[in-house]
């Protein structure tokens, strides 16, 4: 997502932005004020003020990417139109989605772009979609402050402590499937993305914090486990 849309500019608007305005167009002429979920990124950030910074949602987005300007575009809009009773917009900024755990407990090849040295804010599979729909059932008036933006729990983890909890899974086989291949382009993006959280409005709003690594692992398997080879 934030690779191809950072290669290919036009189709990142066409997708990121054009077709979302499309859909809430659509939903307000059709069913004015309903609620929409519209699942955003932390990629809207830019650097930290300094490493370790926990950003919240106060901080001003600075995007170091054409995904993240366009997810933040987007984001705008869903807001006004939920100031104007258009739309009942819930923006919920997602931490990293990475194939390094779902490719090869899958038993399929996944390259890694970036350095083993960085650092992310991730979070399981299975508590991204509790908070999704933990989103859908929040009343309107919790939203205190006009703004519908929530950066969603999760944990700061480096690609090496990633890798190890993959071998200590899924074993040596699962981690030969990782690829260690760096793009340039890609880990500049990444490394412009913040890798700490502080989700105190989260948690207000009664979202579900996430856990440890090795649960996220052991949640996939139970998930997923019937699809791995």
């Amino acid at each position: 997502m934030s690779a191809a849309a950072e290669a290919d500019l036009e189709l990142g608007i066409k997708v990121n932005m054009d077709a979302t305005r499309q859909v809430f167009d659509t939903l307000r002429r059709v069913n004015p004020g309903v609620r929409v979920i519209f699942t955003s990124t932390t990629a809207v950030y830019g650097p930290p003020p300094s490493p370790g910074y926990p950003l919240t949602e106060a901080n001003a987005p600075s995007p170091g990417s054409s995904y993240g300007a366009q997810k933040l575009i987007s984001e705008t809009l869903l807001n006004d139109y939920s100031r104007r009773g258009l739309l009942d917009g819930r923006i919920v900024r997602l931490p990293t989605a990475s194939g390094i755990f779902r490719e090869p407990l899958n038993g399929q090849r996944s390259i890694l772009p970036v350095s083993k040295e960085l650092s992310v804010w991730i979070c399981s599979p299975r508590t991204v979609v509790k908070n999704l729909i933990h989103a859908r059932d929040i009343e309107t008036e919790e939203y205190e402050g006009g703004s519908r933006v929530v950066n969603l729990p999760g944990i700061t983890v480096s690609i090496h402590e990633m890798l190890e909890a993959l071998k200590a899974t899924g074993g040596q086989e699962a981690l030969d499937l990782v690829e260690e291949k760096i793009d340039a382009p890609t880990e500049r993006i990444v490394k412009s993305w913040p890798a700490k959280y502080d989700t105190s409005r989260a948690a207000q709003l009664g979202f579900a914090d996430d856990g440890p690594l090795e649960r996220t692992l052991k949640e996939y398997i139970e998930d997923y486990g019937s699809q791995t080879t």
